[in-house]
């Protein structure tokens, strides 16, 4: 059998990765027209802020691909025909599949803006993106970047590494507050202001100005400002980067590729996987869409079953992301709305330095724990998952929070902080528990080799 998967991002090459573990037989074909090799997506700032080589973002060596027989080509699919299983190829060559993978991923969106395809305008999902933007960083002497979003503050941090002067443009009245509950909106805000970026809430972009080269040199705001800049981000959210594929027959699309809970597409032998993947049936709490890391990367490994004839289900798990907003660090596990629900209870902690924060949403009736949400405090995802699954008591989690803390035994602690603020709301007398370590950790989980989310780890020779 002949699997070809188009897209190398992690979506993509776990999938093929998993095809081989669980079949040495099969033929698997990698197609991508953005790299020769897979690498690390999240990774790409650190090379423009001068902390990686674009070499250190291949996650494998070259021989990799070699031993574990699988086939990379470069090269861009105009076309697909479901019906005779084939692909074309820019340039007239074409090649025949029995199974199809679709793991394009996303790119940045556009909406119309006047100026938006001047040169110095961008987005940043590509190596293309990031090629662009060393290209024209040199004659850079001021950005503005649009959108609040994880990619907006990677790329005003970037460019802030090179000593350019940033303006963020964020229509919220804080940063990212359709996604983070109001606090840690407000104190991410507060981190971007101390560190010199520019920020503009409630406002949006209206227009981008351009001199006789096509070149921006200026944007206007819907609130009426006009701000001189040689660079404009786009980074206003991302949409899934399908368009090439909606004239293919028996190819249902909506936002994105609709599939169904096997990963299965409307066209015969045709998965679709990643950010490109819109479920038809999403799990309550999920979105249909999640250009994320972690999804993509459970949704290959869950798709190989499937390929295989061994039919897996796609089952997403508790909700899990991460990110940093420049010395932040924040992680979310399970249900933390960003402006709550009815019958959610939460317990929020912020240090006084205000850089630091843990919350704890549980239910008003019963008690059972839903979400976490930490910035600049870390704590253990398979620890927080089990309280989570396992509906455990909010005064049962806060009285053995030290097994969830992540961070080095040297830092400072903030567990009796958190239970202290608890007493103090419930005028209960919880005592803190000290059970912490990595021996109480994995006493704890019952800790044994761990099989992926949902599906049996396989035999690999």
């Amino acid at each position: 059998m002949h699997v070809a998967i188009i897209g190398n991002g992690i979506a993509g090459i776990t999938c093929a990765r998993w095809l081989r573990k669980l079949d040495d037989g099969v033929r698997i074909t990698v197609i991508s027209d953005e790299s020769n090799f897979f690498f690390s997506r999240t990774a790409l700032m650190y090379v423009y802020m001068g902390h990686q080589r674009w070499e250190d973002l291949q996650p494998y060596e070259p021989f990799f691909w070699r031993k574990n027989r699988i086939d990379l080509r470069r090269g861009y699919v105009e076309s697909i025909d479901p019906a005779a299983a084939t692909l074309a190829f820019t340039g007239g060559e074409s090649l025949h599949y029995d199974k199809l993978v679709l793991a394009t991923g996303s790119r940045w969106n556009t909406f119309g803006w006047p100026g938006q395809d001047l040169r110095r305008v961008g987005g940043l999902v590509s190596i293309q993106d990031l090629e662009g933007l060393e290209e024209v960083t040199p004659e850079i002497k001021r950005a503005v970047v649009v959108g609040g979003g994880l990619i907006g503050i990677e790329l005003a941090e970037m460019l802030h590494s090179r000593h350019i002067p940033v303006t963020l443009l964020v229509r919220e009245g804080s940063y990212w507050s359709n996604t983070l509950p109001r606090e840690e909106s407000e104190m991410v805000s507060r981190h971007i202001v101390r560190h010199g970026i520019g920020l503009r809430h409630d406002t949006e972009l209206a227009e981008i100005h351009g001199d006789d080269t096509r070149s921006a040199t200026a944007i206007t705001t819907t609130a009426g400002e006009k701000i001189a800049c040689q660079y404009v981000g786009l980074t206003a959210g991302v949409r899934p980067s399908v368009d090439f594929l909606r004239d293919t027959p028996g190819l249902e699309i909506g936002k994105g590729i609709l599939v169904d809970e096997y990963l299965r597409t409307s066209a015969p032998n045709v998965f679709a996987i990643g950010d490109c993947a819109e479920v038809r049936n999403p799990r309550p709490g999920r979105k249909a869409i999640e250009a994320v890391w972690y999804t993509g990367r459970m949704m290959g490994e869950t798709a190989a079953y499937t390929i295989l004839g061994r039919p897996v289900a796609y089952d997403p798990g508790i909700w899990f992301n991460s990110a940093k907003f420049i010395d932040i660090e924040y992680q979310v596990y399970g249900e933390v709305p960003a402006h709550g629900r009815e019958g959610l209870a939460t317990l929020y902690w912020e240090h006084p330095d205000g850089e630091k924060s843990v919350r704890i949403n549980y239910e008003e009736n019963g008690g059972a724990v839903r979400g976490f949400n930490l910035m600049g405090v870390r704590y253990r995802q398979e620890v927080c998952e089990k309280w989570i699954r396992g509906e455990a008591h909010i005064e049962s989690v806060l009285q053995t929070l030290g097994l969830a803390n992540f961070d080095p035994e040297f830092y400072a602690q903030y567990e009796a902080d958190i239970v202290s603020l608890y007493n103090r709301q419930t005028g209960s007398n919880l005592q803190l528990k000290q059970k912490r370590g990595l021996d109480a950790v994995l006493r704890f989980l019952n800790f044994k080799t761990r099989a992926p989310r949902a599906i049996s780890t396989p035999d690999v020779r």
